[in-house]
């Protein structure tokens, strides 16, 4: 059975895929037919599918997800700024992606978490590393329009407004991390 903290952080995951899901969807049907649509409808899919994880794993562990009104993508226009082409909407989430990628990771590493946690950790990490892959190769393919200084100021830029965000997140919600970090001490 999940404690508080626990049913929290699972349900700011499933709150977090629900936004990217969103976000994605809308960005892909606004896009016109290409290699980065299709991936991109990819990926909003797998954003859906991995809030139903969330919501099944929640579910098995004899809860109900809590309701959120916040994410953590919800921050970084904050701490970064609305990106200003699809260059920019990528680079941000290739950044946001390796951070969700290892945020999943150090949760796993939790001996005494449930199985069904464990299991749907492993099962989402799948689907966030071919994100992160085709992300990047996009942001290859985009290197001649915007050349690749610019793609890597921004992917900079945008790491630095993760660093902020992410010290943002475990501070406002130190008391329920913290039995997450000390797990991992």
């Amino acid at each position: 059975m999940l404690n508080e903290n626990e049913l929290w952080l699972l349900s700011f995951y499933r709150s977090s895929e629900i936004s990217g899901s969103l976000f994605f969807g809308r960005l892909a049907r606004s896009m016109k037919p290409g290699a980065i649509q299709k991936d991109m409808t990819k990926h909003f899919s797998d954003e859906a599918l991995h809030a139903w994880y969330w919501t099944s794993c929640i579910d098995a562990l004899g809860a109900k997800p809590i309701r959120l009104n916040s994410s953590y993508q919800d921050q970084y226009l904050t701490a970064a700024g609305a990106p200003s082409n699809l260059m920019e909407i990528l680079g941000i989430t290739q950044i946001f992606e390796k951070r969700v990628v290892n945020q999943y990771a150090r949760h796993s590493q939790i001996e005494e978490i449930p199985t069904t946690v464990r299991e749907t950790l492993s099962k989402i990490m799948v689907d966030e590393k071919w994100h992160i892959q085709w992300i990047h190769d996009a942001l290859k393919l985009m290197e001649p329009e915007y050349g690749k200084d610019l793609i890597d100021r921004s992917l900079k830029r945008f790491w630095e407004a993760d660093q902020e965000v992410y010290r943002k997140t475990t501070q406002e919600h130190e008391e329920r991390l913290k039995h997450l970090a000390m797990k991992l001490i």
